[in-house]
């Protein structure tokens, strides 16, 4: 095991870069979003149903850790939009369970698109270890949240492949 001697200053630092690389990161859809009429709180929510498709609402809630009333404002304007469809659960009819419509799906994949386009470079340009390592890395964060319906083993992406 490598030993790692790590002072307040380096926490700081990566403190510090990984709050502008979040801030530089979901910059780069702005545009794309004012365009389509959404804000960050929207893709959120399409970004979270295109992973998890029949998702429910409370379960939403949870992996996006924001409030009910956010949500559900945001959700609401993703309906009205028909960016976002409910389903009543085959098995539990309170059950409501959100999938993005086909427009919706559009939309995230152009908006996941844009901001593959900078990762793809990026990851280039750092190299397999480095990845590797970022990837341990933000696993870690992740796993070390005690957040509700925050874990990296939920995870499932989607087949975005490339046309």
């Amino acid at each position: 095991m490598e030993l790692l001697f790590l002072r307040d200053e380096d926490m700081r630092q990566a403190q510090d870069l990984l709050m502008l690389a979040c801030r530089s990161f979901t910059a780069i859809i702005d545009d794309a979003l004012h365009a389509y009429g959404l804000g960050h709180a929207h893709y959120r929510i399409m970004q979270a149903v295109a992973l998890q498709p029949g998702m429910a609402v409370g379960a939403l809630l949870d992996t996006l850790g924001i409030t009910k009333q956010s949500m559900s404002r945001a959700l609401g304007e993703l309906l009205s939009m028909d960016l976002v469809r409910q389903e009543t659960a085959a098995g539990d009819r309170r059950r409501r369970e959100l999938h993005l419509t086909a427009r919706g799906s559009e939309i995230e994949n152009h908006l996941f698109s844009l901001q593959r386009e900078v990762l793809l470079r990026v990851y280039r340009n750092a190299g397999g270890k480095a990845v590797d390592g970022f990837r341990r890395v933000m696993h870690g964060l992740i796993d070390e949240s005690d957040a509700p319906g925050v874990s990296t083993g939920a995870l499932h992406p989607p087949d975005r492949s490339s046309p």
